[in-house]
């Protein structure tokens, strides 16, 4: 690792920790790098790094502040939250869902539109009720990319394989139930289907319905998944 990644990484755990809270200022240049371990050079390479992505402010003869990075950073913003999933807040993965829902129609629409036979091939193997929940994460993370690509919007693409990490870390989870890998089959047939009968309206209908399938699924799963720890937690007490 680069000298000025290693920097840009460590003010980035500061600031999620909240060494560095949000809206504080960070040190002046001179304590800040002696406290990470670099040259003062290699500190400003990261802090402007920092800046572009969307985690400070700098303003020459002025303190640097730490941006409240959810509502005023971009999209390296959210792609780097991927590396560091202990600090995601608990609705993160059902905000990320609900992006996804308002772009899967979308994206799976203009791919079926403009070459169904690809994904005829494609969703022709699909994966087995028996397989693991690896080989469903992998498969379903293909699947949306491959429909991003072939929707030729580029943005699709970028936005998704900016939470590729998370997405398919979420995913085996989620893939662990046996109800969400027949649910997920029944996607993939359904959408083999649509693009059989070259009908992109429907799988746009189908990509709707089973992202908002999704979202439910993941937010019962997770229900259960707190109170399981709260009962253990008053047992334990």
């Amino acid at each position: 690792m680069k000298p000025a990644e290693f920097a840009e990484q460590k003010i980035i755990f500061s600031i999620l920790e909240e060494i560095f809270p949000i809206n504080s200022n960070l040190p002046p240049e001179r304590e800040l790098a002696v406290i990470i371990g670099v040259t003062r050079p290699t500190l400003r390479e990261a802090l402007q790094r920092l800046a572009r992505d969307g985690w400070i402010d700098i303003h020459q003869g002025k303190s640097t502040r730490v941006r409240d990075f959810l509502k005023e950073g971009n999209l390296n913003v959210l792609s780097t939250l991927s590396n560091y999933q202990q600090f995601l807040p608990d609705d993160f993965v059902i905000n990320l869902l609900q992006v996804r829902l308002l772009l899967s129609p979308t994206y799976t629409f203009l791919a079926i539109q403009n070459n169904p036979n690809f994904f005829i091939d494609f969703l022709t193997n699909h994966p087995k009720p028996d397989d693991n929940s690896y080989v469903f994460s992998e498969y379903d993370f293909k699947l949306h990319i491959l429909l991003t690509q072939y929707s030729r919007n580029p943005v699709f693409t970028l936005i998704l394989n900016g939470f590729r990490d998370l997405i398919i870390e979420k995913s085996k989870m989620y893939f662990n139930f046996e109800e969400t890998r027949l649910h997920s089959l029944t996607f993939y047939r359904s959408l083999l289907q649509a693009a059989i009968d070259n009908n992109p309206n429907e799988a746009m209908l189908i990509a709707n319905k089973v992202m908002s399938d999704s979202m439910n699924f993941y937010s019962s799963f997770s229900e259960h998944q707190r109170n399981d720890n709260d009962t253990r937690f008053h047992i334990s007490y």
